[in-house]
């Protein structure tokens, strides 16, 4: 059974078709849309500040969402991949992106549209990104764009087979 836990008088709400693994943690000011999918061992913790995902957001195996007290929400948008084991804190992520598998993306942060963040790269506090490019390295940094086949081939593909994945998982419930 999944922890789904209110603190400070505040409840996770997530919107229609969601999947949400027995071991994943939900926590707090979390506000989620449709077709997200929170994997195993996943950690999304509202508790000192507000995380909002937009549609179509999948959290993967052991990635961390938190955010900063007082300081960085967390914002991400539609067509978001968060990989297995990435953190991402206090930043902001727009619309069809791709964070790798152990990338950390730092309080305020912004991942702009269309950027694919490399597995195990590391995203330093207040960097902000190009939009279409891939960025890679420690710390992270611009090295190519994102072309068509990397949109479609990555970040498209990626998110929508959460989406059906999720559903095999929905449906065996």
């Amino acid at each position: 059974m999944p922890l789904i836990k209110s603190i400070r008088d505040k409840t996770p709400q997530l919107g229609k078709n969601n999947y949400i693994a027995e071991n994943a943690t939900l926590i707090g000011d979390l506000t989620s849309g449709d077709d997200c999918s929170f994997w195993f061992n996943s950690v999304v913790r509202a508790d000192v500040n507000s995380i909002k995902l937009g549609h179509k957001v999948n959290v993967q195996d052991g990635a961390i969402i938190h955010c900063t007290y007082k300081k960085f929400a967390t914002e991400i948008g539609n067509n978001v991949s968060i990989g297995h084991k990435a953190i991402v804190h206090g930043c902001t992520i727009k619309d069809n992106v791709l964070i790798g598998m152990g990338a950390i993306v730092m309080d305020g942060c912004v991942v702009s549209e269309h950027v694919i963040i490399a597995a195990g790269a590391i995203l330093t506090q207040g960097t902000i990104t190009e939009p279409g490019y891939i960025y890679a390295g420690i710390p992270a940094k611009k090295i190519k764009p994102v072309g068509k086949n990397l949109l479609e081939g990555e970040i498209e593909r990626v998110a929508n087979n959460y989406v059906k994945y999720a559903g095999w998982y929905n449906s065996s419930e």
